[in-house]
């Protein structure tokens, strides 16, 4: 191994890899509620519309919900290609290997399928990254491409550097080389997803795009920051901060969810929300046959636990789903 990141573990990343951790080993618990799947396929939308988002991609998350339901929507066909590409991207992730440079070629060939003429391929041409009319990063020559990757990988394989911190180091060092002539953005993001994946599977469900989204500017401080010091010291703190944020945002929501209360509510109420705990997709039809009451009957309970606080309906009458708010006991 030749190349090695410049970079520091400070006292905060130390604080930051310990809370992390932490937190991981309580949402881990998370793994036997019954909201579960739901909660997956919801964060994977947030993390795709997120990082889409960056990139000035203006699909929202009813509209990729859509085209994942296989839905026609109004918008641009690129940006409808772009969700599409994603979707199979991350599709990907539990498979991908993250200390391999022909994995990370597969996923950006699957993220920019004719999006771009060299898709699955380093660049060949200088590329930059511009904020208005003035270059804010100019990267490597793409000669030098190939060898820049190379040693980031045999760094990534050999290093004992805890995965949190790497997978924060290998984010900044690819946004920095800037291999690809396109979607060099939501790749790094999905290989830092991929690096964590590989340390500890809810990774693969984290929406930490999200809170990048929410704070661009601060991203795109950071990674210049690093880029001033040059070293990434500042950028792992960042995105560590951020993924902590993302972890504990997700414990206090379904904390919330799941709080068991006393409301009176029927026999039939209580069935509802425990059958749309389980999927929250079926249709007021769906649900009269599995309760055993007329979809009328339905509808008048359904409004009720809706004025009670304990469910929502997220998205459209056609196309969203159920959100039961509240457990009862």
């Amino acid at each position: 191994m030749n190349y090695i990141p410049p970079f520091t573990i400070t006292a905060r990343t130390i604080d930051l890899i310990s809370q992390i951790s932490e937190a991981v080993g309580e949402i881990n618990s998370l793994e036997s509620s019954p909201r579960q799947v739901e909660l997956r396929k919801k964060n994977r939308i947030k993390t795709i519309q997120s990082s889409l988002a960056i990139e000035n991609n203006s699909l929202s998350v009813e509209q990729i919900t859509a085209i994942i339901e296989g839905k026609r929507v109004l918008g641009s066909p690129n940006e409808i290609l772009e969700v599409k590409n994603a979707l199979n991207a991350y599709e990907l992730l539990l498979t991908l290997n993250p200390f391999s440079e022909k994995d990370l070629l597969k996923a950006h060939k699957f993220m920019m399928a004719n999006l771009v003429s060299q898709s699955g391929k380093y660049r060949s041409g200088g590329v930059g990254v511009f904020d208005g009319s003035g270059i804010v990063h100019l990267a490597p020559p793409a000669e030098r491409v190939p060898f820049l990757m190379s040693d980031l990988f045999a760094w990534l394989k050999k290093s004992d550097v805890h995965p949190l911190v790497k997978s924060c180091v290998f984010h900044y060092e690819f946004e920095f080389i800037h291999p690809f002539e396109d979607g060099n953005g939501r790749i790094g993001r999905l290989w830092q997803s991929v690096i964590l994946k590989h340390w500890k599977d809810v990774f693969a469900w984290l929406p930490v795009e999200t809170l990048i989204k929410e704070n661009q500017e601060a991203y795109y401080m950071a990674l210049s920051t690093s880029d001033s010091d040059a070293e990434s010291t500042k950028f792992i703190v960042f995105m560590l901060e951020l993924i902590l944020k993302t972890i504990n945002e997700i414990l206090v929501n379904e904390k919330k969810i799941t709080q068991k209360i006393d409301v009176k509510i029927t026999a039939n109420q209580k069935k509802i929300l425990e059958t749309v705990m389980k999927n929250p997709f079926l249709t007021q039809e769906e649900l009269a046959k599995i309760v055993g009451i007329a979809k009328l009957n339905i509808n008048k309970n359904m409004k009720i636990l809706q004025e009670k606080g304990l469910l929502e309906r997220i998205g459209a009458d056609k196309n969203g789903s159920w959100l039961v708010k509240k457990e009862v006991l």
